[in-house]
């Protein structure tokens, strides 16, 4: 018992930032994925750290380990945080593209968050979600939260690093990226829809008889669906890229966090 008691304050530590994690994480934290094999994986996950980095740090229950929590807590929030950015850019690309198609309207729930979400996101991400299961993309999740002990200990400063606004800085910058390639891939399709809205309006003033209201929202529709057949072929090799920036946005974060600590 002894032992016990000695132990679990360190291993408390490492479970909190594993799940809160797992909270905010792609995939792990999907209303379809259970709750007690959250709890379960967690655990389990937290134990194989602990083995490897939890004994290395001498760990006291003290009036400062409330504060240890929490810090553990917004670094696991924060990792994953960073990574479920990038599977956004899809959502937000559908919503830009669904507002030029005529499809805002017909928002659905995304049986992945609970909430409504556009028709062409959701699409999208369950494209990206079926990518990144193929490439092991989960696997290379585990691993960082895993590793993430070697550049954040948790004797860390993270507090510090909080104050000193460098990781403001680089949420902020990670921010702009995501919706810069939000706007990079729905670009063909908003850039179509602009076009035809134009021919619209010439059509309007060469021929006031034609309704154009009526013409054009089935005509957008079925350039909107014509050029998402064409780009299909093309979304595996988009998704790559933006689990690239993913995984390099982590290492830097990763390295911003080491070299503040």
């Amino acid at each position: 018992m002894n032992i016990i008691m000695q132990v679990f304050p360190a291993f408390l530590l490492v479970f909190c930032r594993i799940t809160a994690f797992f909270v905010v994480a792609p995939i792990f934290s999907s209303r379809n994925f259970p709750a007690t094999i959250k709890i379960g994986l967690g655990f389990f996950v937290s134990l194989i750290v602990f083995l490897n980095v939890g004994f290395d740090t001498k760990v006291t229950a003290d009036a400062t380990y409330i504060l240890a929590i929490m810090r553990e807590v917004f670094a696991g929030l924060l990792i994953g945080f960073v990574a479920y950015l990038f599977f956004a850019v899809v959502q937000t690309a559908g919503g830009l593209m669904d507002m030029q198609m005529g499809l805002a309207m017909a928002n659905i729930v995304d049986p992945v968050t609970g909430v409504s979400a556009p028709i062409m996101g959701n699409f999208k991400f369950m494209l990206l979600i079926l990518v990144f299961l193929s490439i092991n993309g989960h696997h290379y999740l585990l691993a960082a939260i895993m590793d993430s002990y070697k550049w954040l200990p948790m004797d860390n400063n993270l507090f510090q690093v909080y104050y000193g606004g460098s990781v403001t800085e680089f949420l902020t910058r990670t921010f702009a990226d995501t919706f810069l390639l939000a706007l990079q891939i729905s670009a063909p399709i908003v850039v179509a829809m602009f076009l035809t809205d134009f021919g619209l309006a010439l059509l309007a003033r060469a021929a006031p008889q034609y309704n154009v209201f009526v013409i054009g929202l089935p005509l957008k529709l079925l350039i909107g669906l014509a050029l998402l057949v064409l780009l299909i072929p093309g979304f595996g090799t988009l998704f790559q890229m933006i689990f690239d920036r993913m995984f390099q946005a982590l290492e830097h974060l990763f390295t911003i966090l080491k070299a503040r600590s």
